[in-house]
């Protein structure tokens, strides 16, 4: 018999091997055209817009396709004395056009951001020098603008003439290039962004602990109580998703505020005077309060999840060997929930190191986060280069905790049920 007889073949005459690499085939672009929308979904609604905004934090071409000329000048530029008559006339003629093209105000507004106060000089002098026809101009923009006699002002725009440029990293981490172009702090007073990071970081470490503290006896007795009233301890749980955010928030304001519902019980109560209420709303407590209640849901749903996964005959098993109560849920229960515990508090940090409606609304002053500062730059100051180096620094960090994690807690141990 030839080795062609013996060859298996399906009912339609097809060789086996053939019909099995071709179902493997079929298969494989079947999961492919199912991947292919999520993946897509994910591309235009997450990397692309991140990966735009972390671009734009290094990316910086307002300034040298503007004034290309008197930024090369101003390379060559020893910053001890003012630049020459030539860079003074350079800048002159390509303020002038830029005016023209309609494109002097945003070349004003990306200096201003190097340094306060240029957006009105640098549209001032650009509209006062079309009616210069002839030098010398360092003295007509002087005469225009006493500032133009100042190193720093030249400074700005060399600093800010850089296509890729680290500036708004500096910015963002409360430094900046001197006149030589060298890195040094800001101005004291200027110094804001590094202490947001950090209160950003402790206030979410704190809403985190707390929901854990919160969250994890109202999931244990989820998991230990008979269905029945366990349904009913979920349905409270769950009934914070099925109202508005913004409108719990606004209960917030209206139960915290000092002539609101907490301090009126307790002035009806006989607990405070009523002009030594307490204030707990526009600052970090009303922050804390209204963040808390709003993330202790995502605590305590993975807590639960694992919870109900844990057998009680474990604990009973431990018991019955003589280990007392306390020693039985410590050694045995708490263990086994320790991936809840971290799948609840990773989530729940995520969650609050990135909250923006919240601190807003009743944050005011010293409640604010680093996030309301990132939505100020991409909303009011349209300074997006600033807003994405502050979304990549606190992106960095959260990848940098989310690996620290990793090696001291193991995302393998992370699990939801």
């Amino acid at each position: 018999m030839s080795a062609s007889e013996t060859v298996l073949r399906t009912a339609d005459g097809v060789p086996l091997p053939v019909k099995l690499r071709r179902s493997a085939r079929r298969n494989r672009l079947t999961a492919i055209c199912f991947v292919i929308p999520l993946f897509a979904f994910t591309l235009f609604t997450f990397i692309i817009p991140i990966g735009t905004l972390l671009f734009r934090s290094i990316h910086n071409p307002t300034v040298v396709d503007a004034l290309p000329d008197t930024v090369e000048a101003l390379r060559r530029w020893d910053a001890t004395v003012l630049p020459d008559e030539a860079t003074f006339a350079t800048l002159a003629r390509e303020l002038v056009a830029a005016r023209k093209a309609e494109i002097v105000g945003k070349v004003a507004t990306q200096l201003n951001f190097e340094q306060g106060g240029l957006r009105t000089m640098v549209t001032e002098t650009a509209r006062k020098l079309e009616k210069v026809t002839s030098g010398p101009y360092e003295p007509a923009m002087l005469a225009i603008n006493p500032d133009w006699g100042q190193l720093s002002t030249w400074a700005a725009i060399r600093n800010a003439g850089k296509r890729y440029t680290p500036s708004f990293y500096l910015a963002a981490t409360d430094h900046t290039f001197n006149t030589h172009g060298g890195i040094v702090a800001t101005d004291p007073e200027d110094r804001i962004y590094v202490t947001l990071f950090v209160r950003t970081l402790w206030v979410s470490l704190l809403i985190t602990g707390i929901c854990l503290v919160l969250g994890y006896p109202i999931a244990y007795l989820m998991a230990n109580v008979p269905t029945r009233i366990s349904n009913l301890l979920m349905i409270m749980v769950l009934l914070p998703f099925w109202t508005s955010l913004l409108v719990r928030t606004t209960a917030w304001i209206v139960i915290l505020q000092r002539e609101g519902v907490l301090n009126q019980f307790l002035i009806w109560l006989g607990l405070v005077d009523e002009n030594n209420t307490f204030i707990l709303i526009y600052n970090m407590a009303g922050t804390l309060i209204a963040m808390t209640q709003i993330l202790l849901p995502f605590m305590i749903l993975p807590l639960y999840s694992v919870m109900k996964t844990i057998p009680p005959s474990y604990v009973r098993a431990a018991e019955s060997l003589g280990a007392t109560p306390e020693r039985a849920f410590f050694t045995v229960y708490f263990p086994n929930s320790v991936p809840g515990i971290g799948a609840g508090s990773l989530l729940v940090f995520i969650l609050a190191i990135g909250y923006y409606i919240t601190p807003s609304l009743v944050g005011g002053r010293t409640g604010q986060l680093i996030s309301n500062f990132i939505a100020y730059h991409m909303q009011t100051s349209l300074n997006w280069g600033l807003a994405g180096a502050l979304s990549g620094i606190l992106l960095l960090g959260v990848l940098g905790l989310f690996i620290i994690y990793n090696r001291v807690v193991g995302i393998d141990n992370l699990k939801l049920g």
